[in-house]
């Protein structure tokens, strides 16, 4: 398996042992309710959760992309994420941070403001044509993820001639696009419960390893998604252990990055599978 450096500004993180992320969303109506954080004591306590059960990152986020989600404006998005930033920076100025934003302005003001380490992406610059720019000039990692449509409407388009060539395609014209803008810490993120049926996404994690010639790093967030409890017929609340044997699977395909909600079980994984590693 490939070891990947990213260059988050003022700290070089490297993926030579997988690293987790850590969900905090600053929403209401997020699809698992166990990870709504809209209080101050609340955002406070996940991230002290987040670092003391070994996460690497921690990812911010203000907007559900679930698809019956309430869309908001830019205003809101930043109010709800500023909250968590300020948090944060005043507690914690060392953690990695990471917002998940689709909307260049909030990506922009997160880092000049608040020293974002990096941003995710779920639309890859689809949704706000001047987000790729935008990376070019603040000069940080972007983590692009695969989605067709909107959160709003993306399950209205999982068409494709073949799955794993058509994201390809996709990951290759933005790569490019990226790399002509300066941007060279990319991290991609096949997009599981985006615009893919239950059978596609598991037809891309059997994949997964083939995206390995990229030659950068791999996040994989499956945590808790439809993919599990629709499959097992349970609910998301449910779906932990079913989220491990994903991430366990990832991993061994060669996964750098798990985006999850639960920390604690999402880095037993990586050690057990990074013990499999050395035999």
């Amino acid at each position: 398996m490939s070891s990947y450096n990213i260059n988050t500004g003022n700290q070089l993180i490297t993926t030579g042992k997988p690293l987790v992320m850590g969900i905090l969303n600053a929403t209401p109506d997020s699809f698992f309710e166990g990870s709504r954080c809209m209080t101050e004591n609340l955002i406070e306590n996940r991230i002290k959760q987040i670092i003391d059960e070994g996460g690497s990152i921690i990812d911010i986020g203000a907007y559900s992309s679930r698809p019956d989600a309430q869309h908001i404006d830019t205003k809101e998005e930043w109010r709800r994420l500023e909250t968590a930033l300020r948090i944060l920076r005043d507690q914690y100025p060392d953690v990695i941070t990471s917002v998940d934003t689709f909307r260049s302005e909030i990506a922009k003001r997160a880092v000049e403001e608040y020293g974002v380490n990096m941003i995710n992406d779920i639309s890859g610059g689809e949704m706000d044509r001047s987000m790729f720019a935008t990376i070019g000039e603040l000069k940080v990692p972007y983590i692009m993820m695969h989605m067709k449509g909107t959160p709003q409407t993306k399950q209205q388009h999982c068409d494709y001639n073949d799955l794993f060539q058509d994201i390809a395609l996709y990951f290759s014209g933005k790569i490019e696009q990226l790399r002509e803008l300066g941007v060279n810490d990319i991290i991609i993120d096949p997009g599981f419960g985006f615009s893919k049926t239950l059978e596609q996404n598991y037809e891309l994690l059997a994949k997964l390893e083939h995206f390995s010639i990229f030659e950068h790093p791999i996040l994989v967030g499956v945590s808790r998604k439809s993919m599990i409890y629709k499959l097992l017929g349970i609910k998301p609340e449910e779906a932990l252990n079913g989220t491990s044997v994903i991430h366990t699977v990832a991993l061994r395909k060669g996964a750098d990055i798990l985006r999850v909600h639960d920390v604690k079980e999402a880095v037993q994984c990586v050690e057990i599978t990074e013990m499999i590693k050395r035999y």
